[in-house]
């Protein structure tokens, strides 16, 4: 699978300015997206009958007994070890909510690209017609021999939650629901830095999220994990705590595990000498509210295209901002992270993601700001170079001491 840009009728522009197809003014997006992002090429040649029997009938038999045989040697002789599904159903799409299956895919496309663009991994996009969890679980279990990995992509909570875990436990291939477990390395990356920039340690740090859906649980989860001192989840009714009657069974979990400091009431109030913000909602927070927030305070508004805080009122009272855009400082990009740990997953063969190799992706990326850290540099650009060889590397070697490594 080659992820490249392929248009077979990219600047179909006609002379008036307008679209060939939709006779809408032209716009260079469509131009690029036009006959789809990606293509499937050869890596063997077939120039005559030899390579034709060689890379087909008969050749492909001989291989073909020898896994059946052997079943381990399909990761040797099929691109089994250096492929990745990434599946959606379309129901939580970008910032675009449920837009369906083929909506989705020009992201998936783009998902595919980041892959190989970012880690050199393959990808192939799958968007499914149906958002029954059964029916994805096993629609996924059932594509599972192709694929050496499982990237689940755009798919809402708190269903994606359970789709993940079941898979997990069917499968013997890593499943990763990026937009849990991506954001959370990246930004658990940037914290480290942003803390280490203003003398603290993780443990020294109170945090406040926005937004209790897959990656607000998911960045709380990681936090407590990697030993941060407290963090609180907010949904649009404040502060998921013990006390409410209206939780689901994800917020009660989060509940349970979360709020060491027993806050209740508003996102406001949470934030009054808080030491960190973590946006992953959407909306607005006051200006009083970031204003109420510890000295040197970290505030990472990371919704899209809107930021919860807007880094000109952020750098008022923050040290540290962050946002998920790339035209400002300390972009939190999931492409940070993604390509590179599923390098290293695929290059041992590993059964799983475990949340040792999560957070050696997490301190691989703070790493490589190394000295060149400041106010607006506590994490690496996607375009370093250095990011994906480094995520890839601890997250390999994660995997042997976490013992899901198969090579």
């Amino acid at each position: 699978m080659a992820a490249e840009i392929v248009n077979p009728r990219s600047g179909a522009e006609t002379d008036s300015g307008t679209d060939s197809v939709t006779d809408e003014p032209f716009d260079p997006a469509f131009a690029l997206h036009r006959g789809g992002k990606l293509a499937v090429r050869a890596t063997v040649p077939v120039r005559d009958r030899d390579d034709l029997s060689l890379a087909y009938t008969p050749g492909v038999a001989r291989v073909c007994t020898a896994i059946a045989e052997k079943p381990e040697l399909v990761h040797d002789y099929t691109w089994k070890s250096q492929v990745v599904a990434v599946v959606t159903d379309g129901t939580a799409v970008l910032g675009l909510g449920d837009i369906g299956p083929e909506a989705s895919l020009p992201v998936m496309e783009g998902k595919a690209i980041l892959f190989k663009q970012f880690g050199g991994v393959d990808a192939v996009p799958i968007a499914l017609a149906t958002t029954d969890a059964d029916e994805i679980v096993e629609t996924v279990v059932r594509l599972a021999p192709s694929f050496g990995g499982v990237n689940l992509e755009d798919i809402a909570a708190p269903r994606c939650f359970e789709i993940e875990r079941r898979l997990q436990e069917r499968l013997d291939i890593p499943v990763f629901h990026d937009d849990q477990h991506g954001t959370a390395v990246v930004t658990l990356a940037a914290l480290r830095n942003a803390a280490r920039l203003t003398g603290r340690t993780l443990g020294d740090l109170r945090a406040v999220i926005s937004g209790a859906g897959a990656a607000g649980v998911a960045i709380a989860k990681f936090l407590l994990a990697a030993g941060i001192g407290d963090v609180a989840v907010t949904d649009r009714k404040g502060v998921v705590s013990a006390g409410r009657d209206d939780l689901t069974d994800v917020k009660r979990e989060i509940a349970e595990l979360t709020n060491r400091a027993g806050l209740t009431g508003s996102l406001a109030s949470a934030l009054e000498g808080a030491d960190v913000f973590i946006g992953v909602s959407g909306g607005t927070v006051p200006e009083e509210a970031v204003a109420s927030m510890a000295k040197d305070a970290f505030v990472f508004a990371m919704a899209n295209p809107d930021p919860e805080v807007h880094p000109d009122v952020a750098h008022k009272y923050a040290a540290v901002v962050a946002t998920g855009r790339s035209d400002f400082p300390n972009q939190i990009n999931n492409v940070l992270a993604f390509p590179g740990i599923f390098a290293g997953a695929l290059q041992v063969r590993a059964s799983r993601i475990t949340e040792g190799m999560k957070i050696a992706a997490a301190q691989a990326l703070a790493d490589v700001v190394g000295d060149e850290l400041a106010a607006d540099f506590v994490i690496p650009s996607p375009f370093d170079e250095r990011v994906a060889p480094a995520v890839t590397a601890a997250v390999a070697a994660a995997a042997r001491v976490d013992g899901v490594a198969r090579r």
